[in-house]
């Protein structure tokens, strides 16, 4: 019983800590300066986001591009600019963490 708490808690924390990592390397990019977890700021939640493309097969390819290239139109007309200081794995693992807002 106490080994499998163990395992449990030694998991919640890696996971803690992945999410947090991914929260840092969101705010190392800007891309809390137009958006945050809960709440809409220039753009959506990060919580809308993964509400609107939940369930979506190409979701993750969609937004890792949307956030490489940058988009306009389906938040409304406020443009979202390319993300030049993103390569494309730091681009797949914020849309991974977006994704798993909830």
């Amino acid at each position: 019983m106490k080994a499998s708490l163990l395992v449990c808690l030694a998991a919640g924390v890696l996971v803690s800590n992945a999410a947090m990592a991914n929260a840092d390397l969101a705010k190392s990019k800007n891309c809390m300066a137009c958006h945050a977890v809960a709440n809409k700021v220039v753009g959506p939640s990060f919580k809308d986001v993964a509400a609107k493309y939940a369930g979506q097969k190409d979701a993750e390819d969609k937004l890792t591009q949307k956030v490489l290239k940058g988009g306009v139109g389906v938040w409304g007309q406020v443009p979202m600019p390319a993300n030049a200081q993103v390569s494309e794995a730091e681009a797949r693992t914020l849309v991974k963490w977006i994704m798993a807002q909830k």
